[in-house]
C-alpha cells in the first residue's frame, strides 16, 4: 500500500478473497472499496475506482457544515457528494431510514453554499415525490409552498439538526429555530418545489436533492435528470425497499432504475448504506436490521 496517495493503486494489485480462493477484483467506474492488507488485518484504506486506478478519497478531512463522518458510508457519502457539478454531476445513494442519506445531502449543500470561498451554486432545490399530490397539485388550495409544506417536513427536521448542533439547547426556543430555517428560505439559499414544476425546466448551477426518489417513476426519474443544465448536480436520496406508489416494487422504481442505467457512467457516483450504518437512534438500527 505504500505510494497509495501519491500514485494510486493498480487494480491488477487487488483481489478479492472468497473462502479460500483469490478472484480478480474487476470495478466499474466509481465504484467505492475498502482495501485491506494482506500482513495486517488492522490495517485498511477507503479508495474509489477512478476508471484507471484506485485512488485515495479526496474529502477524508473535511467537516462540511461541521458534520463528521460517523461510519465508512458517511465517509462514501460525503467524498460522492463533495465533489463538484463537472466531476459528479449525479450521485445516487441507497440505504434504510437512519443512515443519514437527506440530512448528508443538505449538509453539503448549505456548506458549498454558505461556507465556500464562492457560491458553487445558486441555491440548493429540494423536491419530494409524492404519490397522491403530484398530479392534484393544481386543485390544491393555497400558494406552491403552502401546498408542499406538509410533505417537506422531514426535511425541515434534518435543517432543525444542522442549524443548531447543540441537542440540549435546539427545542428550548421552537420560534427561535424556525427563525433560523425560514431565514434559509428567505435568503434563498434553500427551496422546495413539487414535482411537477421541476420537471421540464432546464436548471442550472443548482444543488438538487430529491428525497424519497424511491416514489419516482422511471419516466419521472429520467425527465429530471435529462433537463440537468450546466453546474447543476442532482442527488437522488431512497430506500427501495419502502415504497408508497401502488405501481412500483423494488425493482421498477425511478431510484433503481436510474441507479441500473447510469452504472459505470464517470458522470455517476453511487453507492448503498448498509443497516449496520443507521445513526438515527439504537431503535432505529435495530428496526432497520431486523424489518
Amino acid at each position: 500500500m505504500n505510494g497509495f496517495k501519491k500514485k494510486g493503486l493498480p487494480v491488477e494489485d487487488v483481489y478479492l478473497i472468497r473462502g479460500d480462493e483469490r478472484t480478480p477484483f474487476l470495478p466499474v467506474v466509481n465504484q467505492f472499496v475498502i482495501i485491506r492488507s494482506e500482513l495486517s488485518d488492522k490495517k485498511s484504506l477507503l479508495g474509489r475506482f477512478n476508471g484507471k486506478c484506485i485512488v485515495p478519497l479526496e474529502s477524508l478531512k473535511k467537516e462540511p457544515f461541521g458534520i463528521k463522518p460517523k461510519n465508512v458510508g458517511q465517509r462514501f457519502m460525503q467524498e460522492a457528494l463533495m465533489q463538484d457539478a463537472d466531476a459528479a454531476p449525479l450521485v445516487i445513494i441507497k440505504g434504510p431510514a437512519g443512515t443519514a442519506k437527506t440530512f448528508y445531502s443538505l449538509a453539503v449543500g448549505l456548506e458549498k453554499i454558505m461556507n465556500g470561498s464562492e457560491r458553487e451554486y445558486r441555491r440548493i432545490l429540494v423536491t419530494r415525490p409524492n404519490v397522491q399530490f403530484d398530479s392534484d397539485i393544481g386543485f390544491l388550495p393555497g400558494s406552491e409552498q403552502e401546498k408542499i409544506a406538509p410533505f417537506l417536513r422531514p426535511v425541515i427536521d434534518n435543517l432543525e439538526v444542522l442549524v443548531d448542533r447543540d441537542e440540549k439547547e435546539r427545542y428550548k426556543d421552537e420560534y427561535e429555530l424556525a427563525g433560523k430555517i425560514e431565514e434559509l428560505f428567505a435568503r434563498d439559499y434553500i427551496a422546495a418545489e413539487a414535482l411537477n414544476f421541476v420537471r421540464g425546466r432546464t436548471i442550472t448551477k443548482t444543488y438538487l436533492i430529491i428525497d424519497e426518489a424511491q416514489n419516482l417513476t422511471p419516466k419521472q426519474a429520467k425527465g429530471i435528470i435529462t433537463r440537468v443544465g450546466k453546474g447543476t448536480k442532482i442527488v437522488m436520496v431512497g430506500d427501495p425497499e419502502q415504497i408508497d406508489h401502488p405501481f412500483l416494487d423494488e425493482r421498477t422504481n425511478g431510484l433503481s432504475y436510474a441507479s441500473e442505467r447510469m452504472k459505470g457512467s464517470a458522470l455517476c457516483f453511487q453507492l448503498s448504506m448498509e443497516p449496520d450504518e443507521c445513526e438515527r437512534s439504537p431503535l432505529a438500527f435495530d428496526a432497520a436490521s431486523r424489518m
